[in-house]
Formats: structure tokens, C-alpha cells, sequence
């Protein structure tokens, strides 16, 4: 009779020490566990879990811009306003039909500097400065141009971002297993292909994302009065207004706190150009469409272990902290192929 409860306590047993070993540690004594303290105090490790979602960045690239206005004034002598060739056409120009005048030139380059915060894998927020240099266009509108301040200009900006994550591995994961919904679970050829694509590291996210700023317009100005003794008034300004604008940013991860990034986009400003005496002023526009690349590294929440002779490079243990084997540019929890 006591042998016939030998086979079934001996399975018990296997299947309680499997599932006690899978909920601990593997052969490596690699954690699977969802999160392990970073610190050893509470107030370090929810310091190292909030300086984890940040992430510091830094982008270079060009852009085109376009300039517009709509020219109306009772002293067009006031500005800087010239004919082509034929000057026996006069400027006929009303409140109602303005003289619609457009230009463009490049941009280059651009640099920008920020930082950025991830939240929960669905927004980003951040903030940073940048900096831009360009060719400022002579505006050109039916027989009549209108040249701008100087050849060049320098503006910076400072700039905050929300963005809204479209595509990463989690959202590719949903959509492989709602392109797979109409294959049985019995399937099992099916299920293990599912479960092989979802496993596959995806290094790509699409970020759309929309940004708010102020503009500083600097070394802008009209050669004519850059004169000895002259008290300096530039006729261009930026208008008080903030400016906006929109871009998909594509990234790709390098490891779990290196990625690369570009982003395209277009920014909507508007500026304000004096008369001769500051008697009155026009209103411009500047449509800009830029394309930028960079780097952005995340802040490490854990620490890089430290103790002598331990040789694990993946995150793992030590009295139940987590550590760091492996650099930042590298993949934490390297697999086969992975190594090099």
C-alpha cells in the first residue's frame, strides 16, 4: 500500500523544486524577476528607478526654410523694396490685397541638446536648447524684391516635447499575436513561430511628436546701420509669439541605454520686420523642414558591479541588489550570437 504513493510523491516533489527554480534564479543566478531593488535603501532604490527614465541627448542637422509675407504699407519708401527690371509697373497694393512675397534658403547646421523622460512606454516628455545658423532669403513677390536684413542670421531656441509612442517591441508583440489570432492554439507549428517572432529583440521605435518654444534671434541685423558711433536697433524680431512644430522621430537601440535616432519634422514661426523709423511694421512667417540625427543615452538606475573576481556580464545579484556586468553600450543580458 505505501508504495503505490511512492511514484505520485516523487512527481509532486519534481514539479515543486521546477517551479521553486524557475521563480528564483537559473544556473547563472540571472534574476527573471519583473524588478530587484537597485539599493540597498528604499529612498536609493526609487531614486535609481526615477534617474532610470531619464535620458540625455544630443542631434545635429540641416534644414530649408521659407519665408513669407504679406507687404502692405502707405510708405513703401520706408523699406527696402525694389524692382526687378520693369519699372513702369506700379506697386498697387491695398489692406485687402496685400503684395504676397515669398523666399527661401538653407539652414546649416542645427544643433540641439536635451533631455528626455519616458513615461511608462507610451509618452516621452522633454525639454533642451538649441542652436541654428542660416541664410536669411530676399523675398520676391510679381516685379518687386525685397531683400532681408543681412546675408546671415544665428537664433537660438529653447524648446519642450511631448511625444506619443506609435510602434516598439511591446506594440509589435500585440501585433503579431492579433496576425496570428486565426491559427489554433492546437496549432502547434503556428504557437512556437509566434512565440519565436515575439522573443526577437525589435530595436525600433516610431515616436510622433510635437514641439513648443521660444525663439532668440541673434547676429541678424542691416549692414547700413552697423556704423561707428550708431545706436544699434535690429529691424528684424522674433514675434513674442512661441512657435511650433511637428516630427516622427524614428530610434534604434543599441543596447538598453544607447540608441540612435533621426528625426524629421517642420517648425511654424513668425517674426516681425521695423520700418526705416520704427514707424511700423510687417509680419513674417517661417516655415522650416529640417532632418536631424543623434544619440541619446539613458541615466544607468543600476549600478556596475564591482566585486573582485565576479565575471557575470549580464545584470544579476549580490544579497539581493542588482548589478551591472556589461557597459552601457552593451547589451545587459546578452544571448548567443550576441557576445561580440
Amino acid at each position: 500500500m505505501f508504495k503505490k504513493y511512492i511514484l505520485p510523491a516523487i512527481l509532486l516533489l519534481v514539479t515543486f523544486s521546477q517551479k521553486s527554480f524557475a521563480q528564483n534564479e537559473d544556473i547563472f543566478g540571472i534574476s527573471e524577476k519583473a524588478k530587484n531593488p537597485k539599493s540597498e535603501s528604499g529612498v536609493g532604490n526609487v531614486t535609481r528607478n526615477i534617474l532610470e527614465l531619464f535620458s540625455l541627448e544630443i542631434s545635429t542637422g540641416a534644414a530649408y526654410h521659407q519665408m513669407g509675407m504679406n507687404f502692405f504699407s502707405e510708405n513703401p519708401g520706408l523699406y527696402p523694396l525694389t524692382q526687378f527690371q520693369n519699372f513702369e509697373n506700379p506697386l498697387d497694393i491695398t489692406p485687402e490685397n496685400p503684395l504676397r512675397m515669398t523666399g527661401g534658403d538653407w539652414v546649416l547646421p542645427l544643433f540641439n541638446g536635451g533631455v528626455r523622460v519616458n513615461l511608462f512606454n507610451i509618452l516621452t516628455i522633454g525639454g533642451g536648447y538649441g542652436m541654428e545658423w542660416g541664410k536669411l532669403p530676399t523675398l520676391e513677390g510679381g516685379d518687386f524684391r525685397f531683400p532681408m536684413e543681412g546675408p546671415t542670421y544665428k537664433m537660438s531656441k529653447t524648446y519642450g516635447t511631448v511625444g506619443l509612442v506609435l510602434y516598439d517591441a511591446k506594440r509589435r508583440q500585440s501585433f503579431l499575436k492579433w496576425k496570428y489570432r486565426r491559427y489554433s492554439s492546437n496549432n502547434l507549428y503556428m504557437q512556437s513561430e509566434l512565440r519565436q517572432r515575439a522573443r526577437q529583440i525589435y530595436p525600433w521605435r516610431f515616436i510622433l511628436e510635437g514641439e513648443i518654444g521660444n525663439l532668440k534671434l541673434k547676429d541678424a541685423y542691416d549692414p547700413a546701420l552697423d556704423q561707428p558711433n550708431n545706436l544699434y536697433e535690429p529691424r528684424l524680431a522674433v514675434s513674442p509669439d512661441p512657435y511650433f512644430g511637428m516630427g516622427l522621430r524614428i530610434e534604434r537601440d543599441f543596447s538598453e541605454y544607447t540608441k540612435m535616432f533621426i528625426k524629421g519634422g517642420a517648425d511654424f514661426r513668425k517674426f516681425t520686420y521695423s520700418s526705416n523709423d520704427f514707424s511700423e511694421i510687417q509680419s513674417l512667417t517661417q516655415n522650416l523642414y529640417g532632418l536631424q540625427v543623434g544619440v541619446a543615452i539613458k541615466i544607468p538606475g543600476t549600478k556596475r558591479c564591482k566585486i573582485q573576481g565576479c565575471g557575470v556580464v549580464m545584470k544579476h545579484l549580490h544579497d539581493g541588489i542588482e548589478y551591472r556586468g556589461s557597459g552601457i553600450f552593451q547589451l545587459q543580458n546578452r544571448k548567443i550570437g550576441q557576445w561580440y
